[in-house]
């Protein structure tokens, strides 16, 4: 079996190797960008030690429920983000998915965009999984964009959400079913 599953036109989805990894998302902790694009926690700084730990045991609970790959440019290799499926449902085949590029010089460059269409390949037809899910904030005009493209939907918002040096934001829900995926003819 090649490896083409996991394969875009930009990138291909890799392991997680903590040894290596734990590093990049330390550096990429110091990103405040990212950190708010990511997620609705403060952003804080985290050694490379306590992130190796923080993957090792998110490998270990892999448990079948949880995927997470790392994202490598085609061109050369590089590592500049990840991206995973979690919290799936087996019994409704349903999903969240996660993702962030790391490395500020690849965002709005489509390595985002390609990345989604190759997990939801993954998900639709390897795990055969029949909704995939994802929040995002409002003021991330640029992630939602790229979802859109991939095929997602918004399904709805949460109202004043977040708040963000003294302005509130909503959350968007947004999901893609997998007849919807494969109407935009990415099978």
């Amino acid at each position: 079996m090649n490896n083409e599953l996991l394969t875009g036109d930009l990138v291909k989805l890799v392991a997680v190797n903590p040894a290596v990894d734990a590093d990049r998302f330390s550096r990429w902790a110091l990103d405040s960008e990212y950190s708010r694009l990511l997620d609705t926690d403060p952003a804080r700084l985290w050694s490379a030690q306590k992130v190796k730990q923080w993957l090792e045991k998110s490998l270990e609970k892999e448990s079948g429920n949880e995927f997470t790959f790392m994202m490598n440019t085609l061109e050369n290799e590089q590592t500049i983000g990840f991206i995973g499926l979690d919290g799936i449902r087996w019994n409704h085949g349903d999903a969240y998915v996660g993702i962030g590029i790391g490395e500020r010089e690849f965002r709005g460059k489509g390595y985002g965009t390609d990345a989604m269409r190759v997990l939801l390949k993954y998900a639709f037809t390897e795990l055969n999984l029949h909704r995939v899910s994802l929040n995002v904030f409002a003021y991330n005009s640029m992630a939602i964009r790229s979802y859109e493209k991939a095929g997602y939907v918004i399904e709805g918002k949460q109202r004043e959400y977040l708040n963000r040096e003294g302005k509130r934001w909503d959350m968007v829900f947004m999901g893609i079913l997998k007849e919807d995926w494969i109407k935009t003819g990415a099978t």
